[in-house]
């Protein structure tokens, strides 16, 4: 049995892995932004899979202080973590704002998980074999360190490509860090069927389960690669935005991330 954590688990294709992992008799962690979601959410998990060690975690990620207190959480309710993969993320918002002034998607998308991550790295450590998977995007572009610290507003499809760029820039400077650990970023499959896609397009190409299917791979077999980027559209690995090798922009983009969390 593994422990594993999934955020943005009480939709899409956080939800359908989660559900796949407490069939197989996995510890589960479910992450979910409201709470009567949230409950319904391991509620059914628990009964569809007969697995009652399915355990939720409530907080909003647009507000970096309920991470902060929902990683304290899982400090306290999980022994370790063998498996992390950060799942959640939002396009389409009423407010693009978040709390601390940045856009919401760069918040969601990539301060919240990069808080969240470094926060339970020793709860990572404790497995003998951990994983992080972190969910990018097709769409990528470079990061406005501006916008970053509020300084800018940003149209959602550019703050959406630059918030998934700059979470795979860290995933790589992570898997460097941090060599007992995997680190691995992927792009599930570009407009999938699932409640994000469908809001932002209002349409879909491929079935959510494309998307389930890879993160399953990468999560629990051989597949995942650390310090790698995993392009479901080419169904291989693929060189991510050139940003993400960029030394001297990775090290702009993580000191001043540091100083933002």
């Amino acid at each position: 049995m593994k422990h594993i954590v999934i955020t943005g688990s009480t939709d899409g294709i956080g939800k359908l892995l989660a559900l796949r992992l407490a069939k197989e008799g996995h510890f589960v962690g479910v992450h979910g932004r409201t709470e009567a979601k949230l409950k319904a959410t391991v509620t059914e998990i628990k009964a569809e899979s007969k697995n009652e060690n399915v355990v939720g975690f409530l907080a909003d990620f647009s507000n970096l202080s309920e991470v902060k207190r929902m990683a304290k959480e899982f400090a306290e309710k999980m022994p370790k973590i063998d498996v992390l993969v950060n799942n959640a993320g939002i396009f389409k918002v009423k407010t693009d704002t978040a709390s601390n002034g940045v856009d919401v998607r760069l918040v969601v998308n990539y301060l919240a998980p990069y808080q969240f991550t470094n926060a339970v790295l020793p709860l990572l450590k404790k497995a003998d074999a951990p994983r992080i998977v972190n969910l990018s995007s097709a769409a990528q572009s470079p990061v406005s360190l501006n916008a970053l610290q509020g300084g800018m507003s940003l149209g959602a499809n550019d703050a959406y490509a630059q918030s998934k760029l700059a979470l795979t820039i860290w995933s790589f400077d992570l898997a460097k860090k941090e060599p007992s650990i995997l680190v691995v970023a992927v792009n599930p499959g570009s407009l999938l069927n699932t409640k994000m896609a469908n809001e932002a397009y209002g349409q879909h190409w491929s079935p959510a389960e494309k998307g389930v299917a890879i993160l399953y791979d990468l999560s629990m077999t051989a597949k995942a690669k650390t310090s790698a980027y995993f392009d479901n559209d080419k169904g291989d690995y693929a060189q991510a935005h050139p940003d993400a090798y960029d030394a001297k922009k990775i090290e702009e983009l993580l000191s001043l991330t540091n100083t933002l969390v």
